[in-house]
């Protein structure tokens, strides 16, 4: 009886590599890999060779060595007596605080503008479509400079708010101070606090800090609780939804019950710590008290917010228009009022289609921030990238460091935008 037997196996040839096409594109992803790291390498070598030509290494010790130089605008305790490390987490934080007072303010116009450049109301309309094209077809560095100058000329002077007639006047209940020195706001300060309130004096001819110098535990204190406030408020408004679609029903009174998950806890928080504000006075030839946002802050913030907020106008625009007009019609049809359909049916829709192009926004407003050196303000570009590589000769190692900085900043901005996309798309059944 004859018998089965398997076939012998087939005996690896090194032209499978180039002709089979089970490792054919492997090898290509291999061959191009070693080309990469190769030219790689060469510019490695290239650069420690040229900079050994020059007598220098590569080293960041430079960092522990003082800086030398004042910092107008910050968010942390510095001096000229600080290392130029600490200068470049000065203009680190400077940064982000822009970039995020810019993403928020950026995302809000640009929902607004979107939204009403659709309005059947022809004047709003055509108003919100001269701010798009108005804004995004004329360069930022422009925004920014007019905005500096309209802040710097145009304003009050402090002495302007002296006298029994004034010329100019605080507003907002006499708690906000707008001068041709910046914008002076009410500051949080608190009575009771876990580490002691030790305030420290700025050096002659050099501004306080934005925020003055306060226990670090209380603000930790406070955005720990402040997270877990965001985060239960994300669990109710799942639990929310859930419920609305077993039910058909939406829970009564969500908005409040996630928005007293948030302003309910840290409010509790404020009071323990006896929470007050330190209203801005003028005394002398200046104001003094409260927060002092430079011009140079206020002109690259709202120069960003405008700038960007136009662009995402468009993308708002265009998210909407994709939804189809059946949902509209359908909301009206079950009797929901104009509001609560753009609230509840059209937005949720269309923000599948507009998170996407939202994070490349994001990403182009954050780095713009780096056209601050145009009107002074320091951020780390001024810092780290400027003034410590002019002063060390470091310049390999810091533009390593900002870039560096940049590329994670962005990676962790699409990070977290993507999680947030994750959570809206369709999810199949």
């Amino acid at each position: 009886m004859a018998t089965l037997s398997d076939p012998p196996a087939e005996s690896f040839r090194l032209s499978q590599l180039i002709y089979d096409t089970r490792y054919r594109s492997l090898t290509i992803q291999v061959i191009v890999f070693i080309l990469i790291m190769l030219g790689l390498w060469e510019l490695v070598s290239n650069a420690i060779q040229n900079l050994s030509a020059l007598g220098k290494d590569f080293d960041f010790s430079f960092l522990g060595n003082r800086a030398g130089y004042d910092i107008n605008q910050r968010l942390i305790e510095y001096s000229n007596d600080s290392t130029h490390g600490r200068a470049a987490v000065v203009g680190i934080l400077n940064t982000l605080l822009v970039a995020f007072l810019g993403c928020v303010t950026a995302t809000i116009l640009g929902v607004i503008a979107g939204v009403l450049r659709l309005s059947n109301n022809w004047i709003v309309g055509r108003l919100m479509t001269v701010y798009v094209e108005g804004f995004r077809n004329i360069p930022l560095l422009l925004w920014i400079i007019v905005i500096f100058a309209i802040m710097t000329e145009g304003m009050p002077q402090p002495r302007d708010f002296r006298g029994d007639e004034p010329e100019a006047s605080m507003i907002l209940g006499d708690s906000v101070a707008v001068t041709n020195r910046g914008v002076y706001i009410p500051n949080l300060v608190f009575t009771r606090s876990l580490g002691g309130n030790e305030m420290s004096e700025a050096a002659d001819g050099v501004e306080a800090a934005i925020v003055p110098s306060v226990s670090g535990a209380d603000w930790t204190l406070i955005l720990v609780v402040l997270a877990l406030g965001i985060a239960a408020s994300i669990f109710i408004g799942r639990w929310g939804a859930a419920k609305q679609e077993r039910t058909g029903v939406r829970p009564p009174g969500l908005f409040w019950m996630r928005a007293g998950a948030i302003v309910i806890p840290v409010a509790i928080v404020l009071i323990v710590l006896g929470a007050t504000l330190d209203y801005p006075e003028l005394t002398g030839f200046n104001f003094s008290g409260g927060v002092h946002l430079r011009n140079a802050l206020i002109a690259l913030w709202f120069a960003l917010s405008l700038y960007t907020g136009a662009f995402i106008a468009e993308i708002v625009r265009a998210g909407i228009l994709s939804v189809s007009k059946g949902q509209t019609e359908a909301s009206a049809a079950l009797g929901m009022r104009p509001s609560w359909t753009m609230n509840l049916v059209i937005l949720p829709q269309a923000l599948r289609v507009i998170i996407p192009p939202l994070i490349s926004q994001y990403l182009n407003l954050t780095k713009n921030s780096s056209l601050a050196l145009a009107v002074g303000y320091m951020d780390v570009r001024s810092t780290l990238g400027g003034i410590t590589i002019n002063q060390t000769g470091r310049e390999l190692e810091g533009m390593l460091l900002l870039g560096g900085f940049y590329l994670i900043t962005s990676l962790v901005i699409s990070a977290v935008m993507n999680v947030y996309n994750n959570s809206v798309k369709l999810q199949e059944r």
